[in-house]
């Protein structure tokens, strides 16, 4: 592949959930991209009921603080697009370089059900990472065996078989 055609496929992707931690995303993409601190204006980061991940929707004169993820190629989005699953589309944003402040293209994977009633205050990573980060990161890992597997299960399939079995303790 040409250079050219090599950094046309070179996608940047805003994350703003459990794929704020290197751990999750070394077990998606076998590496951790390079990636820059980013602001998403005019969104808000909402906690699910029932679910340990947020999600975004367009909210007026609110922002999300995440980072971008830098240089994912076709493949690597891929598995980001199985791994988001149903729950999210996939949306080109701008975001501003916290480093920065350039605006950068990026796509964010934007809650689907924009009147979810499940959606509800203000998502914190801080205490995802002390309380989920460690059974996420296994979730992640099952989600990753299944996807190689023919009949793989969607990705909210595994999540909620996992945490079921896991929520007996």
């Amino acid at each position: 592949m040409s250079q050219a055609a090599a950094a046309a496929a070179a996608h940047n992707v805003f994350v703003y959930g459990s794929l704020l931690a290197d751990d999750v995303v070394r077990v998606l993409l076998n590496r951790v991209p390079p990636s820059s601190a980013a602001v998403l204006n005019n969104f808000h980061r909402f906690s699910i009921k029932g679910r340990v991940y947020p999600a975004i929707l367009p909210v007026q004169n609110s922002h999300v603080t995440g980072r971008v993820l830098l240089g994912l190629t076709d493949p690597e989005l891929l598995i980001l697009d199985e791994f988001e699953d149903v729950e999210y589309q996939r949306t080109s944003v701008e975001v501003s370089s916290l480093e920065n402040s350039d605006k950068l293209q990026a796509y964010a994977y934007v809650w689907s059900n924009i009147s979810d009633p499940s959606l509800y205050g203000e998502w914190d990573f801080e205490e995802w990472k002390q309380l989920h980060k460690e059974s996420f990161t296994k979730m992640t890992m099952g989600f990753m065996e299944e996807l190689e597997l023919p009949e793989s299960k969607p990705r909210v399939a595994t999540y909620e078989s996992f945490y079921q079995q896991g929520s007996e303790n």
